[in-house]
């Protein structure tokens, strides 16, 4: 069963983190998962059960590498502080900074439906240079510092610009694939051409490729390690952004 009243029996529940939707700013009015907005439940999840487990339940195609990172570290401060064995569990996706967040987990189930990976960084953007041209639009840009425009939609691409872009993606993916390894040392069984592609994989396919260590569900494991008898504890999350203001 699934509780979310106070008081209760502290010597028996696991807290249960769920971490839901795209990581980082998505808009003004509706923000993704952040820093800002997750570090007061994370906090709560190592604090509110004498068990030595806190689950953490994640459902994001992934975002902001740095919120990721962010994440990520808090979850591995607190559960290193507080001496806390993490779960993960990836339900509909665990992708990109989605999957940088689980392996904050000393264990990461899915569920065989489950969508898994997308180790990789990417930077999308459209061109719109041949439309003004063809309207006949003059777009005007003042800078002050020859790269403050670098990458701008509305003028032609550059080479050297892409060639900064690739490098800084570099830069970020090289962490990323380090924080994997280190989280999954002696469990990762594909090759690192295959593993750090970008691609993603099902839950079964992942478990092959050591990504997760099972095919389960936030009960059943719960369960397997402190007994039937455990209760389960959502952690209340912050709601942020200005509608979450307006709604207080």
């Amino acid at each position: 069963t699934f509780h979310r009243m106070w008081p209760f029996d502290r010597s028996s529940v696991v807290p249960v983190l769920r971490l839901t939707g795209p990581i980082g700013m998505v808009s003004p009015l509706r923000p993704g998962l952040s820093i800002a907005a997750l570090a007061g439940p994370i906090e709560k999840a190592f604090e509110m059960s004498k068990l030595p487990s806190v689950a953490i339940v994640i459902n994001s195609p992934g975002g902001s590498a740095a919120q990721s990172s962010l994440i990520f570290k808090r979850i591995r401060q607190l559960a290193d502080e507080k001496k806390k064995r993490v779960y993960v569990f990836c339900e509909d996706v665990a992708a990109s900074g989605g999957y940088y967040i689980a392996a904050a987990g000393d264990e990461i189930h899915a569920d065989a439906s489950s969508l898994v990976g997308s180790i990789g960084v990417i930077s999308s953007t459209f061109g719109f240079d041949k439309v003004l041209r063809r309207l006949e639009i003059d777009y005007r840009v003042h800078t002050a510092g020859t790269s403050k425009n670098i990458l701008d939609p509305f003028l032609p691409e550059k080479p050297e610009d892409v060639a900064r872009l690739k490098e800084i993606q570099a830069e970020i993916h090289d962490v990323f694939i380090g924080v994997v390894k280190e989280r999954r040392a002696g469990r990762l069984k594909g090759p690192d051409a295959e593993l750090f592609s970008g691609a993603f994989w099902s839950g079964p396919k992942a478990l092959e490729l050591g990504l997760v260590d099972g095919i389960s569900d936030l009960r059943t494991r719960m369960r397997e390690v402190h007994g039937p008898k455990v209760k389960l504890r959502a952690v209340p999350l912050e709601r942020g952004g200005l509608l979450g203001r307006l709604r207080r």
